[in-house]
This record gives C-alpha cells, sequence and structure tokens, in this order.
C-alpha cells in the first residue's frame, strides 16, 4: 500500500469505479437491440420445465392407467412390441381418471388465468413472474408426491391438487411471458420472438417424449415426477433473473413510472371494450387448440392401441414429432410473418391443413408419423400467427386481462375436450386395448372442432379487413403506419435506431 493511502479511499474509488461501469455499460446495453434478446432467453427458460412435467403423463400413461399390481413373470416395461397385450404395473387410473389429470389443469387454468392476468396488469410483470413460477414448483411436487399413495384413497386428490395448483402457475406463467415478449418486442420482431418462446417451451415437450420413459424404466415413476419438479425450480430460477432485468431495463428507460402510472387506471370493466377481432380470434385458438392438446395427450396410446409393432418408446417418439416440429420451425415461420404480416390468412389456413391430420388418423392407417409431423407443422404457424395477435388488437396496458381472458377460454374448451375424448374412450375400467371404434370416434371429434375453428377464423379476417386490416399487415415493411394505428395505451417500442439513444418510439 502507498503512503498516506487509506483503506476506506480505497473503497471509495473501487465504489466510484463500478457505479461509474454500471452508468456507461448498462445504458449502452440498453441501447443495443440485443438487450431486448438477453430478456428474452430468460424469459423463455420461463416455462421449459413446467412444459416438460405438462405432458409426463402422456408419455407414461400405460404407467398411469397400469395395475396396481402383476403377476410374476408377466409385467411389461413399455419396451417391447405390442406392450398394450401384456400387464403393466403402474399407479391403476382408468382412462376418465387419467384425463381428468388433463381436464383439472384446463379447468384450473379457466378460472384463474382471467384473475392472474388483471392482476399482472395491475402489479406488474415482476410479481407474476415470482409467484406464478413458484405454484408450478409447488404443484408439481404435490403431483410427484402423490404417486407415492398408489393403492390408497389418496392418490388420485393428490395429484389432482398438484395439477390444480400447477395449472394455475404455468398458465398465468405463460400470461406473464407473453406480456414482457410484447413489452420488448412490439413494432420489432414479435413473431420471432413469440416464436422462440414456443420453441423453448415446446424443448420442454420433447425432452420429456424422449427421455421420460427411458428415465421411468430405469428409475420408476416417482423419480420421474420428481425429476419434472427440479426442471420446474429451474423456470423458478429464471423468473427471478427474468425480473432483475426487466426492471433494471425499465429504470434505464425511464419507463417504469409510466407503467406503474398505467397499471394504475386498469378497470375490470375495460373488458368491455375490448373488440370484436378479438373475441373472434380467441375463438379460433380455442378450438385449433381443442383438436392438438387432447390429442397429444392421448396418441401414444392411440399409436400403440392402433397400429402394430410400436413399443411404448416408439410411440412416445411418434407423439412428441408434434412439438419436435414447432420446436424445429417455430423461430423461422415467426420469421416469415414478421417479414409478409398475413396472420389471418395464416390462421385460416391452418385450421383448413390441419383437417387431413385427423381423416388420416380416422380412416387410414397411413404410418403415425406423417399425421404427427403435419399437425406440428400446422400447429406451429397457428401458434406463430394467432397468438402474436392478440397484442396488435388490444391496448397495452390491458393485454394481461386480454391474454388471461384468451387463455381461460382456450382452457374452457381443452377442458371439455378432454372430459368428452375420455367418455368416448370409456370411463370403467382401465383396460389396456382401447377398441378401434372408439379411437375412430375421439378423431371425428377433433375434426369437428377443426371445422368450427375454419368458420370462425374465416369470420376473423372479415371483421379486420373492415377495420382495416391490422391482422394482415407487416410490423417490417411498414413499422410506421403500424404504430400510427396503434392504440393511444400500446406499448411502448424499444428502438434501437440512430439517435433515438434507446428512448421511446
Amino acid at each position: 500500500m502507498w503512503p498516506g493511502w487509506r483503506h476506506d479511499s480505497v473503497l471509495h474509488i473501487l465504489r466510484l469505479s463500478i457505479s461509474r461501469t454500471y452508468k456507461m455499460c448498462i445504458p449502452r446495453l440498453l441501447k443495443a437491440s440485443y438487450y431486448r434478446f438477453v430478456v428474452l432467453f430468460f424469459n423463455c427458460l420461463l416455462t421449459f420445465g413446467s412444459y416438460f412435467c405438462f405432458d409426463i403423463p402422456s408419455v407414461l400413461q400405460e404407467q398411469f392407467q397400469g395395475n396396481l399390481t402383476c403377476p410374476n413373470g408377466t409385467q411389461h416395461n413399455g419396451t417391447g412390441h405390442n406392450g398394450t397385450l401384456d400387464c403393466v404395473e403402474g399407479l391403476g387410473m382408468t382412462p376418465a381418471q387419467y384425463n381428468l389429470l388433463y381436464a383439472i389443469y384446463a379447468w384450473t387454468n379457466a378460472l384463474v388465468v382471467v384473475v392472474a392476468g388483471f392482476l399482472i396488469d395491475k402489479l406488474g410483470n415482476r410479481f407474476g413472474v415470482f409467484v406464478f413460477s413458484l405454484l408450478t414448483v409447488l404443484g408439481s411436487s404435490i403431483f410427484a408426491l402423490g404417486s407415492h399413495f398408489k393403492g390408497t384413497p389418496y392418490l388420485l386428490p393428490m395429484m389432482l391438487t398438484g395439477r390444480l395448483l400447477f395449472g394455475s402457475g404455468n398458465g398465468s406463467l405463460t400470461i406473464v411471458q407473453n406480456r414482457i415478449t410484447a413489452f420488448w418486442f412490439k413494432g420489432k420482431e414479435l413473431a420471432l420472438a413469440f416464436g422462440l418462446t414456443l420453441s423453448f417451451s415446446r424443448l420442454g415437450s420433447v425432452l420429456n417424449f424422449f427421455f421420460t420413459q427411458q428415465f421411468e424404466s430405469h428409475f420408476g415413476i416417482q423419480w420421474t415426477l420428481w425429476g419434472g419438479t427440479l426442471l420446474c425450480a429451474l423456470g423458478f430460477i429464471s423468473a427471478i433473473t427474468v425480473s432483475m432485468l426487466d426492471k433494471v431495463g425499465m429504470k434505464q428507460l425511464g419507463l417504469d413510472g409510466v407503467i406503474q402510472q398505467e397499471s394504475k387506471k386498469v378497470r375490470v370493466q375495460d373488458v368491455r371494450r375490448l373488440p370484436l377481432r378479438y373475441w373472434l380470434l380467441v375463438l379460433t385458438i380455442m378450438f385449433f387448440y381443442n383438436g392438438v392438446f387432447p390429442f397429444v395427450a392421448d396418441a401414444s396410446k392411440f399409436i400403440q392401441d392402433k397400429y402394430s409393432g410400436y413399443s411404448q418408446q416408439a410411440a412416445a417418439y411418434i407423439a412428441g414429432a408434434v412439438y419436435d416440429s414447432s420446436l424445429v420451425l417455430s423461430a423461422a415461420v415467426g420469421i416469415l410473418i414478421d417479414y409478409v404480416g398475413l396472420r389471418g390468412v395464416f390462421a385460416v389456413g391452418c385450421a383448413v391443413l390441419t383437417l387431413p391430420v385427423f381423416a388420416l388418423l380416422a380412416f387410414t392407417f397411413v404410418p403415425p408419423l406423417v399425421s404427427t409431423i403435419w399437425l406440428g407443422i400446422t400447429y406451429s404457424f397457428a401458434a406463430a400467427s394467432m397468438w402474436p395477435s392478440i397484442p396488435l388488437v388490444v391496448p397495452q396496458a390491458t393485454l394481461g386481462t386480454a391474454m388471461g381472458l384468451a387463455t381461460s377460454v382456450q382452457m374452457i374448451g381443452i377442458g371439455l375436450s378432454n372430459l368428452i375424448v375420455g367418455h368416448i374412450l370409456g370411463t370403467k375400467s382401465s383396460e389396456l386395448k382401447i377398441p378401434l371404434w372408439r379411437w375412430q370416434q375421439m378423431m371425428i371429434f377433433m375434426l369437428a372442432n377443426t371445422i368450427v375453428c375454419i368458420v370462425t377464423s374465416v369470420s376473423l379476417n372479415v371483421v379486420d379487413r373492415k377495420q382495416g386490416g391490422t391482422l394482415n399487415r407487416t410490423t417490417k415493411r411498414s413499422p410506421v403506419e403500424h404504430e400510427d394505428r396503434q392504440p393511444a395505451d400500446a406499448a411502448p417500442l424499444l428502438s434501437d435506431e440512430p439517435g433515438n439513444d434507446g428512448s421511446v418510439n
């Protein structure tokens, strides 16, 4: 130490250095376009683990519906061919009870997300990501704990309670995720950003379909469910990180106080101001997803029952191809839609092109991989065109409420569909092989939903055309025109144009 230097002087200089570095680097980082992609990365991780957990029952349907005990020498672990003819040791659920696991998730979402969306609008994104990511961890923990009570009256109530809490968190967490994405990317690469969040979420689903069955065969169903809980904890860590990034970014841009003031103005009565285009868009989303999610929930079992020569693991891979396709395509589809617009046209096209998928599954023996890949492609375009359209037709101040209502209606439809599918497939026993005619009736039900989706999407385009054609206009080619047509309280856009200093457009 040099003579005359005091220890506290050194600390003071160090603090000044850190402070100056912070003040110089953070605003510079915010001015750069890639700051919002840093936010996006951690935002994407919010739902990675929860999407993994969501479809674990789909992969392990045989184990969920399997017998409590098997005679010695007859147990089947799902790795051989024609496994549905052998005894599978599991939790002993009936098809109706199994589908209830998905239905309770959907119904919970339907009830909770509306209130959650309003609370997010009032209290902010940081409140939402913390509370709802914590709920996914608690819900998945109770769900995993319930599996230890097989053969007792506590099994189903505990697992339903777990799915209830998990659904309360995951559906609401998706709203916060979409709200953060819309704030940082509205007027920019909006469809790309939504596509990337979907890709990360579906990466969790894809890894579930690839590895869960193998993990279960080595470690059992209980440890498999606890592994999913651990991934949900990763989402909780990401929630804390994205909260910090969002807070720093908004504070440096001088928007934190502005957003809080706008949030105070949000009222429940604002729901009445949501336009007709919004409600048609919500119905289009609901009827499209009514065909996708209930099918994926039962696809692994369907493939084993209808097509010969598929093991449980192979069937899970084929069912997971729906998510594989969306994982690969979502980002590219988002870029395409950002460039060409035509969101309403894509919505119609997705519904029309989904019709042959369920027709092939119902009436032919075309290899199921063809249908699942096909469905994954249409699902990718639907997700990248429908959900990013919501911020374009509602004010930013009420976006959380609008997203909550959309998710609620979607989950009401999916919940009803799961109950109907459970009734179609049988409700009285955990029979290992479901008759083919029941599966055919299920596919006809999916076809009916898709036809209604076509009707609502066509109506959406007609109304949108009369009101300026917002949905079919690109944000890439005409940003000035796009912003001029936004509601007065729409989201501020982060600018990375020269001379704007990272301020609001």
